[in-house]
């Protein structure tokens, strides 16, 4: 898994809004993880992060850094 650190993701809905803007990328299959305390986003390291960050920002939040 790859941990992607995302701001301004403060409550449940933005979970919401960043799993299903990364599921529309990824399509429906792809699994994301979320830790709102640390405000991280994990999925898969075969999804490309490129296309996860632009999927992330697309829904209207910051990707900070992306860690292994």
């Amino acid at each position: 898994m790859r941990t992607d650190k995302v701001t301004g993701m403060p409550c449940g809905g933005c979970e919401t809004a960043v799993t299903r803007a990364i599921k529309r990328q990824l399509g429906e299959g792809s699994r994301s993880r979320w830790t709102q305390a640390r405000g991280e986003v994990r999925i898969s390291a075969s999804a490309d992060p490129q296309i996860v960050a632009f999927a992330i920002e697309g829904a209207g939040y910051v990707v900070e850094s992306v860690y292994n």
